[in-house]
């Protein structure tokens, strides 16, 4: 069995353990669990039964994540993207007072034309046309975009009226985010194998045992039923017979694939996976996660992708798609263990992503900082993310603004074709979000 595993995932090529491999895929899920209980929350505004989307989320996330492992055999865990579901609720079917089984079929659609364009492999064609240096500005903008998260959630930088952001109270659970910080911080230094984790686990520890996170008063629970949301997205795709809708189904599809590409790209640097400026078997990779957005939709909850925070199973060793699959099946255990979960609040998260922005943030020493049309459109892409809060808001400025400074330089030969095509998509993309 250990041979069979080790041999289909490679892990002995790649210089990983399976002991190695399980704890990154553990460490992921840890810094991902939140989204069990973000997400329904977040359409639970919108209408939709929140336990519904609770079981809808880990299994979309589940599925996603075995997919990425076997097919695409990458480290690299999907789940319901941040942001996207927020547009979801507040923008679709708030704002623009969508039904959110409309808004579902929606999200059906745009899976269904996402598996259309990966199948003609457009999607990697685009990633591979990607410039070297926008790939290492990816990377670092992702990693400063969360850190950022880690911070914010950490309680460490909150808003502010007159600067947009200033620093956090630094009192009651901020403290655990604190204490997480520094004890990892020390392990990472003293290089102890596991360091993340190690830290993650101890300040849940220290919050329980302070009392600023509070002890479960159960362990196992029942799994919340999936029928009010399951299938309802088949019914409702007639439903889509306006123009206002078809901009939604438009900005579910672009938001979702320049978030997953930007990500992709992003932790291929950090894994190290990239080849010759290529992402090996990438047409596995978004085929896995375009399939996972589709069985999403379909269970009931707002689009699926690659997540951020897999860096952190990459940050401990995860190399291989054990990681995802062990990452995929913690999703299926997490829903029997849903009270338990509870404990790994964004304060116990916060400490892993900050370490890891550090980590993704050294990208930046492989960008052409002397050259000034290279280093507008990296810089863009880098304080973008961050700044938009969002990743491919960040991929907008800085894939517009690459053409224009490469031809102002007159390089405009260089410019891969498709770079051409993506600054009038990215154009397109910033004016549909932009449509009320």
């Amino acid at each position: 069995m250990k041979k069979s595993i080790t041999s289909f995932f490679g892990i002995d090529k790649l210089n990983t353990t399976i002991k190695r491999e399980v704890l990154a895929g553990f460490t992921t899920f840890i810094s991902m669990a939140y989204i069990l209980f973000v997400n329904p929350s977040i359409l639970g505004d919108a209408g939709m039964d929140k336990g519904a989307v609770f079981t809808a989320t880990a299994l979309a996330s589940a599925l996603g994540c075995v997919l990425m492992g076997v097919l695409a055999k990458y480290p690299i865990a999907t789940a319901p993207s941040l942001g996207i579901n927020a547009f979801f609720a507040y923008s679709v079917c708030i704002g623009m007072k969508i039904p959110w089984e409309t808004a579902l079929a929606g999200v059906f659609v745009a899976a269904l034309l996402f598996i259309l364009i990966t199948v003609f492999k457009l999607r990697e064609k685009i990633i591979d046309s990607i410039p070297a240096d926008l790939k290492s500005a990816i990377s670092a903008g992702i990693g400063l975009f969360i850190a950022f998260i880690g911070l914010q959630g950490g309680g460490l930088v909150a808003g502010d009226k007159s600067t947009l952001v200033t620093l956090g109270s630094l009192s009651g659970s901020t403290w655990v985010t604190i204490f997480g910080l520094i004890v990892t911080v020390i392990l990472m230094v003293t290089n102890v194998p596991g360091a993340i984790f190690i830290g993650m686990l101890l300040s849940s520890i220290f919050g329980v045992m302070t009392g600023f996170i509070p002890m479960p008063h159960e362990i196992v629970s029942g799994i919340p039923s999936l029928a009010p949301t399951f299938g309802v997205a088949f019914k409702h795709v007639t439903d889509i017979n306006s123009l206002q809708l078809v901009v939604v189904v438009l900005t579910f599809l672009l938001v979702t694939f320049f978030d997953t590409a930007g990500t992709l790209v992003g932790l291929a640097q950090q894994g190290g996976f990239m080849k010759n400026n290529k992402m090996p078997r990438v047409g596995k990779a978004l085929i896995s996660d375009s399939t996972a957005m589709l069985a999403g939709s379909i269970f009931g909850t707002s689009p699926v992708g690659a997540y951020v925070e897999s860096s952190a199973g990459i940050a401990v060793g995860g190399r291989s798609g054990l990681t995802a699959v062990v990452t995929g099946f913690m999703f299926i255990v997490g829903m029997f263990f849903s009270p338990l979960l509870g404990v790994v609040t964004s304060q116990v998260t916060a400490p892993a992503l900050i370490i890891v922005g550090v980590l993704m943030a050294q990208n930046m020493a492989k960008i052409e900082w002397n050259k000034l049309e290279i280093a507008i459109p990296a810089f863009l892409i880098i304080s973008g993310m961050p700044l938009t809060y969002s990743i491919a808001d960040g991929l907008a400025l800085g894939f517009i603004a690459y053409p224009i400074t490469m031809i102002a330089a007159k390089r405009g030969k260089e410019v891969p074709a498709l770079m051409y095509v993506m600054f009038f998509v990215f154009l397109l993309f910033l004016w549909i979000l932009n449509v009320e």
